[in-house]
């Protein structure tokens, strides 16, 4: 199953608010929400083909096509199914950007979202609803969070990932962890990982051996000694 077939699912299966939760999300601190395909040595690179992201000579790209079933469409509905805007990184926008505008019926949440760009090379687009930010990005993305709007969520952006971990600003991972290992490629949890601590707020599988797992920042890195 192909990226469309992936936000097919998505849109049809999506699961609408009611006007309370809409409101309450909007008038609140906004989340930064990380939604990743990750394999079981933590690699993200490339999921959904082979031209999705070669570099650094990545061969496996795909890796989650045999795995994904009916269960991970409906996960992707539920999970997709609420207000978001879209924090991206610059190669990530670019490849929404070539397909989502031009794909209206298939995609409305992505199309109706503020989609934010982390590029200092990269300043405008004519995708509506694209906002370049640049400069010191930590710093911008802080201050978004603090604008009233609903959760940022995050996919792909290898890169900008790991700018979000050295300063501390992901709230939450939703994982689909697949039972596969590369041993090469661009990892989730790489040079922008710090100490942190995190509490495990959902878990399923799917029948195909995917792990669905959310989890929230909690606090520092505790220790101890049996």
């Amino acid at each position: 199953m192909h990226r469309r077939q992936i936000f097919e699912y998505a849109i049809a299966l999506s699961v609408r608010l009611d006007v309370q939760i809409l409101v309450g999300r909007i008038v609140g601190m906004r989340k930064i929400i990380v939604l990743t395909f990750v394999t079981l040595d933590g690699v993200m690179q490339a999921p959904g083909g082979p031209e999705e992201d070669p570099s650094g000579n990545f061969t496996y790209g795909g890796w989650t096509v045999p795995y994904f079933d009916e269960f991970l469409g409906q996960e992707m509905g539920e999970q997709m199914g609420r207000p978001f805007d879209l924090l991206l990184g610059r190669k990530t926008f670019e490849i929404f950007a070539g397909y989502w505008p031009d794909h209206p019926e298939e995609g409305p949440e992505i199309n109706r979202a503020t989609k934010y760009v982390a590029s200092n090379t990269l300043t405008s687009h004519e995708w509506e609803k694209s906002v370049f930010l640049n400069g010191d990005v930590a710093a911008k993305i802080k201050e978004l969070k603090q604008q009233a709007g609903p959760d940022l969520q995050v996919h792909g952006s290898a890169n900008l990932i790991q700018t979000l971990m050295e300063h501390d600003l992901v709230d939450e991972y939703w994982l689909k962890i697949f039972p596969v290992t590369l041993g090469t490629g661009k990892r989730l949890f790489d040079t922008g990982t710090i100490p942190a601590s995190y509490t495990l707020t959902e878990s399923k599988s799917s029948p195909s051996g995917v792990i669905v797992a959310k989890f929230k920042r909690a606090g520092e890195v505790e220790t101890g000694s049996f």
